[in-house]
Formats: C-alpha cells, sequence, structure tokens
C-alpha cells in the first residue's frame, strides 16, 4: 500500500489533478498494474491535449514520457494555437427542495453564466471555471454534511456558493477556517451582513432589511401608526424583524402584536385574531406562507380591515400550489391573498441595458427559458432570483479576472491557491469589495458589510396576480408611485379600529331653562337692591343693616352669573378660551357666596356675641358699630381673595380630558366612539362644579353646599346631571335668601303702610330722630328693667302681709270658738259675710282697699291681673309710685 501511495503522489506531481481524477476512476479497484498498461487523456468540449494523449506503463514502473506534462487548452482559432487553461473550481449548493426551492432556476441560471465566461477570451483566458454542486434541500443540517464533502474531497474550491439564509450562515462562518471566499445568490438575513461573524461573505441579493425601509415608506404613506408581525422563527426572519423594530420607532410607528411559530401557525393567526390586528408583516418561507394562509381563511383575517405584507421572492403563484399539508382549497387560498402587498428587491433590470455579460435583461430570461425546457416560470422555485445567481457567477469572473495581474506581480497564480493561503484570498476579496457592473439584475456593488444595494419593487395581488404599483430607493429615499392600488373597501383600511373622538356637551336645552331660572334670579335680586336702597332711611328697613343686606343681594346676583359660565363649554367656544371660563366661574362663584353669606354671617355671629355675654358686659356693647359689621364682612372676602389669589398663582386651573368606555355606535362596526369630557381641575385641588369656595355660611346654604359638593363630584362623568344639580343648587339657594331676607320687608311696609309714615317722620325731624329714637329706647329698656326688680321685691312683701293675715285671722277665731259655732247653727250663711270688717283690714300703713280702688289688694285674681299686666311692654305710669313705696 504504500508503494501504491507513493506511486499516486509522483503521478499527481507529474500530471496533475485532471490526470489523476481520470487514473483513479479507472484504476482505482487495481492495485498492481501490468507493463504496457496505457493511460488515455481526454478533454471535454472544444479543448484539445496538449503533451502526450497516451502513457505506457514501463517494466521499471514508470510511465513513458515522464518528463511531459499533459493538459487540456482551448484552441485559438484567429492564430490556429491551442492555449493552455486552468480549471478553478466553485462548490456551491443549490436547494432544490425545501422552503425555498431557489436552485430550481438559480442552478441553470448559473451555468449558463459559466458557458458564457469560459467562452469569453477576455475573461480569465487561462482558466476555466467549473461548477461542483450539492442539493442543500435549504436544510442547515443536511449542508453541513454536503460542506464536509465539499472541502474534504478534492478538488480544491476556490469559492463557495450557497443559496438559503439558514444554509448560508453555516458556511459563510465556517469559510473562515479554510480562508475560502463566500459568494451567495438567494441569501436575505440581515445577519450575514455581521463582517465580525462573517468576514468573507458577500452575496448578489440584497439583506433583508432592504425591505423595512420601503415597508416604513409604505406604512407612512397609507397613514398608519400601528402595525403587526407574524414570523417563521428563524434567524433570517428574527433579524429583519428585529431591525424593522427598530425602524418603525424611529419612525414613530408601533409593533402592537409581534407572534412567531416554528411549524404550526394556528395559534398565531388566531393571537393576530384575538389582539385586533390588522396591518400585519408576515417574514415566512413559501411553505409556511400556505399553512399561514389557510389558518387566515379560517380565522378570517382578511378582507377590506386587514392588509398582509409578504416577501416577494415567493413565486408568482405559490398559493396555488396543491400543499399536503394543508387542507384549503386552491378557491379558500386565493380569497385569503388577495389584496396582500410584497416588498421585492428589484432583480432584474427594468431598463434595455446590456451589461458584462452582453445580455439585455429580456434576453436573459428568454435564454433562462429555453435552459429550463419550457418550464412554467410560476412552479420554478427561484425563478425570480435567477438574475442574482446569474450575476453571481459573473461578479466572480469579474473580480478572479481583476486578481490575475496582482497576483503574478507577486509571484502567485490562482491555480495555487489551496486552504492556507491568505494572500490569494485577500486579492479575491478586494476585488469583490469592489465590483461595479450592470448586470441582468441591475447595477452591481456591495456595500461594506457585502451586501448587495438596490431598489425595490412594491407590488399587490390583484385579481389573482401580481400587479408592480411603485419603486423605492431606500438611498435616495425617494418612492416612484403608479397610483395603480387597489382596496376592497373604498381605500387603505385603518390600522385598527377607527376610534372617533367625540366630546359630551351640557344639553342646550338644559342649559338654556337653567339660564332662564338664573336670569329671573338676577332680576329678583336688583328689584330687592333697589327696594332695600330706596327704603334706606325708614326705621324698620335700618334695624336689619340695610348695607349687609345690599351685599346680601350683590352677591346672590354674582352667584347667579357664576351658572352662565357654569354651564359654557366647547360647543360654545374654543379649547383654547376654555381656561379662562374656568377662571370666571370660580372667581364669581367663590366672591359671590363670599359676598352674600359672608354678610348673613356677620349679623349672626354679632348678634350671637351680644346676647350671650353676662350682664355687666351687654351695657357696654349695646351700641353696635356699622363699621364693625363692614370690617368683618370685608376681613372674610379677603380671605377669599386671598385664597384664590394663591391657588391661581400655586396651582392654576387647566383643562384635563376624561375618557370613557369605547361606544360601538349603530353602524360600521369597524367604528368606535370614543367619548371624551372636559373638566376644570388643578393638581393638589379640584372645583366642583357648584361646590362654594369656604364653608362659612348660614345654614341653609350650608346644607345644601355640604350635599352639592360630594353630589356634584359622583355626578361629575355626567355632564347634564352634574351641571343641573350644581346650578339648581345655586339658583335655590340664592331664591331662598333673596325671598327670606326681603319679602317679609316689602309684605310688611306695604301691608302695614309703615314705610309713609316712617319716612313723613324722618323728612320732619332730619337725621337726629334716628338718634333720639334710639337713646329713647335705649333709656325705656333700662327703666324697664329696674321697674321688674321694684315689682319682684313688692311681690314678696305682699306674699309675706298675706302669710301674717291668715295667721291673724286663725288667731281670732280660736278665741271667739263659741260664738262662731252658735252662730254657724243659726245662721247658714258663709262665714265670710258674718266677719268682722276689721280682720280683713290691710297692715297699717297700707290704704284701705274700700277707699282706693286702685289698689292691687282687693282680691287675689285682681292681685294677680295687675302682676300679669306689667310686663316689659304694659308698663302704667300711675302704678310707678305705688311701686315705689
Amino acid at each position: 500500500m504504500i508503494i501504491i501511495f507513493l506511486f499516486f503522489y509522483l503521478f499527481f506531481l507529474l500530471f496533475g489533478v485532471g490526470g489523476v481524477i481520470y487514473f483513479c476512476v479507472q484504476i482505482r479497484n487495481v492495485q498492481i498494474l501490468p507493463v504496457d498498461y496505457e493511460i488515455e487523456y481526454i478533454c471535454r468540449g472544444s479543448r484539445v491535449i496538449v503533451g502526450p494523449k497516451v502513457r505506457k506503463c514501463l517494466p521499471n514502473g514508470t510511465w513513458t514520457e515522464i518528463t511531459q506534462h499533459s493538459r487540456c487548452c482551448n484552441y485559438n482559432v484567429h492564430n490556429g494555437t491551442h492555449s493552455e487553461r486552468q480549471k478553478l473550481y466553485i462548490g456551491a449548493l443549490f436547494p432544490m427542495s425545501g422552503g425555498w426551492p431557489g436552485g430550481q432556476a438559480c442552478l441553470p441560471s448559473a451555468q449558463m453564466a459559466l458557458d458564457l465566461v469560459n467562452n469569453r477570451t477576455d475573461i480569465l483566458p487561462d482558466y476555466e471555471l467549473e461548477l461542483i454542486y450539492y442539493d442543500s434541500m435549504c436544510d442547515p443540517g443536511e449542508s453541513t454534511k454536503l460542506l464536509y464533502d465539499l472541502l474534504y474531497t478534492e478538488p480544491i474550491k476556490t469559492v463557495l456558493m450557497p443559496g438559503c439564509s439558514s444554509v448560508s450562515t453555516l458556511v459563510a462562518e465556517a469559510a473562515r477556517m479554510w480562508n475560502l471566499i463566500v459568494l451567495s445568490y438567494g441569501s436575505s438575513s440581515p445577519a450575514l451582513s455581521n463582517r465580525d461573524r462573517f468576514p468573507t461573505f458577500f452575496r448578489t441579493h440584497p439583506s433583508a432589511t432592504l425591505h423595512n425601509p420601503t415597508r416604513v415608506r409604505l406604512f407612512q404613506k397609507w397613514k398608519w401608526t400601528k402595525i403587526a408581525t407574524i414570523q417563521q422563527t428563524t434567524e433570517v426572519f428574527t433579524s429583519t424583524l428585529d431591525d424593522l423594530e427598530q425602524r418603525v420607532k424611529e419612525a414613530g410607528i408601533e409593533i402592537s402584536v409581534r407572534q412567531s411559530f416554528l411549524t404550526d401557525p394556528a395559534v398565531a393567526v388566531k393571537n393576530l385574531k384575538r389582539q385586533d390586528a390588522r396591518i400585519i408583516v408576515g417574514l415566512f418561507y413559501e411553505t409556511e406562507a400556505r399553512k399561514v394562509f389557510c389558518e387566515v381563511f379560517k380565522e378570517k383575517l382578511y378582507g377590506k380591515k386587514y392588509v398582509w405584507f409578504l416577501i416577494g421572492w415567493y413565486a408568482d403563484n405559490w398559493f396555488k400550489i396543491k400543499d399536503p399539508s394543508i387542507n384549503c382549497t386552491i378557491e379558500n387560498m386565493t380569497e385569503a391573498v388577495e389584496g396582500h402587498v410584497t416588498t421585492e428587491i428589484v432583480m432584474l433590470n427594468p431598463e434595455t441595458v446590456r451589461g458584462a455579460s452582453n445580455l439585455t435583461s429580456q434576453e436573459f430570461l428568454g435564454a433562462l427559458m429555453t435552459r429550463l425546457g419550457g418550464k412554467n416560470p410560476e412552479e420554478t422555485g427561484g425563478f425570480q432570483e435567477a438574475p442574482l445567481a446569474y450575476d453571481a457567477i459573473w461578479a466572480l469572473a469579474l473580480a478572479l479576472n481583476k486578481t490575475v495581474a496582482p497576483l503574478k506581480a507577486k509571484g502567485h497564480r490562482l491555480e495555487d491557491f489551496n486552504y492556507n493561503n491568505h494572500d490569494i484570498t485577500a486579492e479575491i476579496y478586494r476585488a469583490l469589495n469592489t465590483s461595479s457592473f450592470e448586470g441582468v439584475s441591475g447595477h452591481v456593488v456591495f456595500d461594506a458589510q457585502g451586501s448587495r444595494m438596490a431598489m425595490t419593487l412594491i407590488e399587490q395581488l390583484q385579481g389573482g396576480s401580481y400587479k408592480k404599483i411603485g419603486y423605492y430607493d431606500s438611498s435616495q429615499k425617494n418612492l416612484s408611485w403608479f397610483g395603480n392600488d387597489v382596496w376592497i373597501g373604498a381605500g387603505p383600511p385603518a390600522d385598527s379600529t377607527i376610534v372617533i373622538e367625540e366630546f359630551r356637551y351640557v344639553s342646550q336645552k338644559l342649559f338654556a331653562a337653567v339660564s332662564v331660572f338664573a336670569g329671573l334670579g338676577i332680576l329678583l335680586g336688583i328689584v330687592c337692591l333697589t327696594f332695600n336702597i330706596y327704603n334706606s332711611n325708614v326705621r324698620y328697613i335700618q334695624n336689619s343693616q340695610p348695607y349687609l343686606n345690599n351685599m346680601t343681594a350683590v352677591g346672590c346676583m354674582m352667584a347667579l352669573a357664576a351658572v352662565f359660565p357654569l354651564g359654557i363649554d366647547g360647543h360654545h367656544i374654543h379649547r383654547s378660551q376654555f381656561t379662562v371660563v374656568c377662571q370666571f366661574r370660580l372667581w364669581l362663584l367663590g366672591l359671590g357666596f363670599s359676598l352674600a353669606y359672608g354678610s348673613m354671617f356677620t349679623k349672626i355671629w354679632w348678634v350671637h356675641n351680644l346676647f350671650t355675654k353676662k350682664e355687666e358686659k351687654k351695657e357696654k356693647r349695646k351700641h353696635l358699630e356699622p363699621w364693625k359689621l363692614y370690617a368683618t364682612v370685608g376681613v372674610l372676602l379677603a380671605i377669599d381673595v386671598l385664597s384664590l389669589i394663591v391657588w391661581q398663582i400655586v396651582d392654576p386651573l387647566h383643562i384635563t380630558v376624561e375618557k370613557f368606555t369605547k361606544e360601538a355606535p349603530k353602524g360600521d362596526l369597524d367604528v368606535l366612539i370614543q367619548p371624551l369630557l372636559e373638566h376644570c381641575t388643578s393638581e393638589k385641588m379640584n372645583t366642583w362644579l357648584g361646590s362654594p369656595p369656604h364653608l362659612v355660611f348660614p345654614s341653609h346654604p350650608c346644607v345644601l353646599c355640604m350635599i352639592t359638593a360630594p353630589v356634584t363630584m359622583i355626578l361629575s362623568s355626567q355632564q347634564d346631571a352634574s351641571f343641573a344639580f350644581a346650578a339648581l343648587a345655586i339658583v335655590f339657594s340664592v331664591y331662598i335668601t333673596l325671598v327670606v331676607l326681603f319679602v317679609p320687608k316689602m309684605r310688611r311696609l306695604i301691608t302695614r303702610g309703615e314705610w309713609q309714615s316712617e319716612q313723613q317722620d324722618t323728612l320732619k325731624t332730619g337725621s337726629s330722630t334716628n338718634n333720639n329714637d334710639e337713646e329713647k329706647s335705649r333709656q325705656l329698656e333700662r327703666e324697664n328693667r329696674e321697674l321688674q326688680k321694684i315689682i319682684q321685691e313688692k311681690e314678696q312683701r305682699v306674699s309675706e302681709l298675706r302669710h301674717q293675715l291668715v295667721e291673724r285671722q286663725a288667731l281670732r277665731n280660736r278665741r271667739t270658738p263659741s260664738s262662731v259655732t252658735n252662730q254657724n247653727h243659726s245662721n247658714p250663711s258663709p262665714p265670710s259675710s258674718q266677719a268682722d270688717p276689721t280682720s280683713l283690714l290691710p297692715p297699717p300703713g297700707y290704704p284701705n282697699p274700700a277707699l282706693d280702688n286702685h289698689s292691687p289688694f282687693t282680691n287675689s285674681s285682681n292681685l294677680y291681673q295687675a302682676d300679669s299686666k306689667m310686663s316689659r311692654n304694659h308698663c302704667h305710669n300711675s302704678q310707678i309710685p305705688l311701686l315705689y313705696k
């Protein structure tokens, strides 16, 4: 075996790789070759052999013409000579099946490009490119085994060309260990743009993140601010979605729902329906797309309310392909996918330009259709990506062609490449990184991450076929729109259930009715104020402090005036002016209540303070100066004004909007009404409609305010009830105050005619009469109290004398018992008629009752009657001398 190994090694050195392969194929099962055994060299295609065509085994164990090499070279037609061409091998993985069977069209496209490159004399004239490929089935596990075969079997591969993103991730991450350049034609995963992780990776397929600027631009065009996503859990879609999430966040768009699935999308689709997803971005392979839309049909997640955004590199009839993994008909699928939008990288040059391959895009399609043998493009996987595979071969050929001269200057050749040669890899990398040419897919150029830069095509499924509706150039941020987009409804649907904000306003009929009551109350206040001012000189009016009553009337009118701004809302004024109305409402209501009920409280307080003092202090405070009353009202009013000013400075009122539960109208179910209600509020204190700024009131309005404040706070969300309750509480409290305070005065003056006599007396005596009357009144009160004391003393003396009289009569009766008894038997008349008249005489010093008709001691009834008549208001001058004896 050692001898055989040394023999093969020597043969490899002498005849090259091609000879070894052919030799190994011919004698792989032969251990000892006989003498005169021949080896024949055969070249493929139109190439010819340069050197010995046949070699024989010699008896000494060598071959004939051992010093000469045999090579395959192209025949130069122009000069009639033959040139030698060295093979460069490309290891490729084409997914002929699986999640994305892109190899069905990409492999014929790559082979077509290889034939054209190898027939060109101006590109790699000394080399021939050969493709060694396997079916990766778009499966990373299967691709791992195939990559091992490519790396550990001869010949050495100069470049690797994977297809799917998942396979490219595996290959590109491993290729760095073998110094291999990786050029992909169908990978769109954004993760592959990581130069630290994939330092030698390039791709003619743009990154999937190139779709995201286009999607964001469409979201903005159709005024969508909320979207949902559903993805297959693979790295390409996860990284794409991460990039999309960052971009929409920068654009002020929210991803409200984010769902993912591995194999079965049923649960994810149900969650989209449950969470009211409307604008949905789907990221999955073609086979999973059929599963998703079968579930979409079952959940009715399609129609005029929904828009789906899909990847544009599916086959045009992907939803019509029979798939045993779903239980939906073609009609079901066609109905579910109608109207969806795709974003697709421009993979076919829309312009008629002859690029590096000397073919236009339409000529390329014609040649590809011929190579496919009449296959339906819609049923051929990867047909849209075929131009990318075609341009990938041309990008590689042009890059290798660039490296020939630099490598020759360094003493290297492309055929010297091995997995340990960094210099050749660096030259190929540099050449690819600077690539720039016109291909059938458009202008081919790579960015710093090795990704293709291209425009994006926007299509919409209309009537079962895709229609171009626009292009977007993300580098220039330019949207070219055709305006032929079609929608099931009247236009693009809303991104969620349309919510119409509707402010709640006070009923105008209620506002008008309450305003009428408030206006009548103000009119009543004017009448009362006029009456009080006109009759201010009447004694009865003066005794009730008319100036304080005037303040009460003015305050009541101010409180009633606050009812009008209480009912003013956005129906009458612009929202910017609503804050002024809030302040006006607060000041009117606060100052009005302070002025009205503060003056009433002042009178009650001073009267209470006067009559609850001790007797000796009453004399000092009988005369109440008016300035004290006015000062008290002023202090209360100043406290309220100061409180309102501090409130305005520290925590001013502002407008807040209360939101209520959304309401569904009777018509379109896709619209909800969002009721809103404006409130005047502040951070630390809330002004309740109708609540006064202080609680120092008389009993009746205080009770109303204590009831109104909490009830209004409870009813704050019901604008009509809150306004009615607060406004009517103000109106009724003011009405009651005015009626109770002024109507009795009016009635007395009108019924008794007192204002006439009082006014006449006043006109005669002038202002001094009032002072004299007050002085007389105080003097009479003082005399009345003195007389009451004398009466009490005399009554006590009378009681004592009567007691003595009774005792004296009893003593006299005991002295003459017999005479009394005889008289009782002989005469039945009452004892009083027979008694001694002198026994009934009063004590010495007192007048005889028979001689003085005015004596209060005639009998007991007369005594008490006289006593009862000596009250505060019925003192008689004739009794005064008697009381002083």
